[in-house]
């Protein structure tokens, strides 16, 4: 079923796009949803990201006059298009989109219990998914990860590490049961809970022996105009930083960028290249230890929103997360004290 808020947000959706009349009243929209099939959810997830009928039919064994018999049956339950037709492809409407990601999240919900049943039926202890942007990894999660699976050898885990844009998205589609990162803002209702653990400093890094390596004093200026840079995705909350830092100096981005999600290739690339690269202190403390990289003395002044824990809202913790936050808190009190 439907959270509060989604059904909420799909009964408004509902109300504003022009509905002819033959479509269902707002007392019977969870009776609507209800008739939805796994079949049905299966569709919208694969045509939503897709966008494409055919490709869609291929994907799920079937012709494409049947899948889309099915879309036709499933907008009829609705009254409206879930999907515009383009000339190559399909897009999404609005209530689309939001049948979109709940199908996506139903699914993954499905096959989470499906594999949590699945182990605790060979007598496991359950099952977590765990997201964590990598500034959290080295020290504060992976610790808590060692305690609890001292505590408990049968849990099965999955760790996933990636930007906290990616990981909420990950949340969102139930593929993770919750996330290290830091958080977004919504307007209306927040569909998350965030619980502050702490901070990162970012460095700026260069491989050992490159030029500005034994360099004491560096201007901004020299370092965006002057050099090529690694950095993470526009999306991540370190690239929108140094944005914003670049922009109260009055200073263009760099224009010879290599744009990288994994922070293991960044440590990889550096290593090769004559690039200067931005990362949190904690990612890069194990190849600042071994000399791998050397930090530039340059100020940073580049503020970065705290991280924490992030659950979905309006759902009960299981065990097995109630038991890896309270050991996530504890590890975060250590690192403070």
């Amino acid at each position: 079923m439907l959270g509060k808020s989604e059904f909420s947000h799909i009964r408004y959706l509902i109300v504003i796009n022009k509905m002819p009349q033959n479509a269902p009243d707002l007392t019977s929209q969870r009776s609507l949803l209800n008739r939805l099939r796994y079949k049905h959810l299966h569709l919208l997830a694969v045509l939503g990201s897709s966008q494409n009928l055919h490709r869609a039919s291929l994907t799920l064994s079937m012709s494409q006059p049947a899948a889309t018999r099915m879309l036709r049956e499933i907008e009829d339950m609705f009254g409206c298009h879930l999907f515009e037709r383009l000339p190559r492809g399909m897009r999404p409407t609005a209530l689309g989109r939001q049948l979109v990601k709940f199908a996506e999240a139903s699914l993954n919900g499905l096959d989470r219990c499906a594999e949590d049943l699945a182990m605790r039926q060979k007598g496991g202890y359950g099952y977590l998914s765990i997201g964590t942007i990598m500034g959290a990894a080295p020290d504060l999660v992976m610790t808590t990860v060692a305690r609890i699976k001292a505590d408990n050898p049968q849990l099965r885990l999955r760790i996933m590490g990636d930007t906290s844009d990616q990981l909420l998205k990950l949340l969102e589609q139930r593929r993770i049961d919750l996330a290290i990162a830091r958080r977004n803002y919504f307007s209306g209702e927040d569909p998350y809970v965030f619980e502050e653990l702490g901070n990162e400093r970012l460095v700026l890094v260069v491989r050992s022996g490159h030029p500005l390596a034994r360099r004491r004093k560096i201007q901004w200026q020299e370092l965006v105009n002057d050099w090529p840079w690694i950095l993470q995705p526009t999306s991540s909350p370190a690239r929108i930083a140094l944005d914003q830092h670049l922009d109260h100096l009055s200073l263009p981005v760099p224009s010879d960028i290599t744009e990288c999600s994994s922070v293991y290739s960044m440590q990889q690339l550096i290593q090769l290249t004559d690039a200067i690269m931005l990362l949190s202190e904690s990612a890069l403390k194990d190849y600042l230890r071994m000399g791998l990289v050397k930090a530039l003395p340059i100020r940073l002044d580049i503020p970065m929103a705290p991280f924490g824990i992030l659950t979905r809202a309006h759902e009960a913790p299981t065990q097995e997360q109630k038991h890896f936050i309270e050991l996530l808190r504890q590890q975060a009190d250590r690192a403070l004290s």
